[in-house]
């Protein structure tokens, strides 16, 4: 049984490097927000406007502790996951974590051009937003530094480097 469980903060290329690793291993891919969106049918920007970022997170667990225990699976979590309740330790405990890191720099270069679909971003100026992740990510690190793995992704822009970036994880886990 394989579960492979990839974190990161927003930007950093975990739904690409999941979908990537998913096909060349022949696994299902799950993007935690994709399964909550198809579970509850709403948007994550909905819910978030709907009820706030508390009432979310605890959707989020909920939603987490169904697509963890899968088995065969690639997991690709939204940002704030593992930061909340006992996340990180659960996902530690349910699989390989793959923690992708970026710098705050290249994380806005990656979010500027879609800030809009992100709840947390949506209403920041350029300045604001590259205060803010650098900020959070500052106060997420202590969790996603907890996964297992960690895999530097600050030069991933390409298809080749998303290739490259796979078959290190592959090497990492030994698969």
């Amino acid at each position: 049984m394989v579960r492979i469980i990839i974190i990161g903060y927003m930007g950093a290329g975990k739904t690409t490097v999941g979908k990537a690793l998913a096909k060349e291993l022949g696994m299902p891919f799950y993007d935690l927000d994709w399964y909550i969106e198809s579970r509850r049918r709403k948007t994550v920007p909905q819910i978030f406007a709907e009820g706030g970022e508390e009432h979310f997170r605890k959707i989020e667990r909920a939603m987490l502790h169904e697509v963890a225990e899968f088995e065969d699976v690639i997991i690709s979590c939204g940002g704030g996951t593992p930061c909340f309740f006992d996340n990180m330790e659960y996902l530690n405990r349910q699989g390989d974590t793959i923690y992708l890191k970026a710098t705050p720099e290249v994380l806005y270069k990656h979010l500027k051009m879609g800030k809009t679909v992100r709840p947390l971003l949506k209403d920041k100026t350029a300045e604001d937003m590259q205060l803010f992740i650098k900020e959070q990510l500052e106060q997420r690190e202590p969790f996603y530094s907890t996964a297992r793995h960690t895999l530097d992704v600050n030069l991933l822009d390409n298809y080749e480097k998303i290739k490259i970036s796979v078959a290190s994880i592959r090497k990492m886990l030994g698969i």
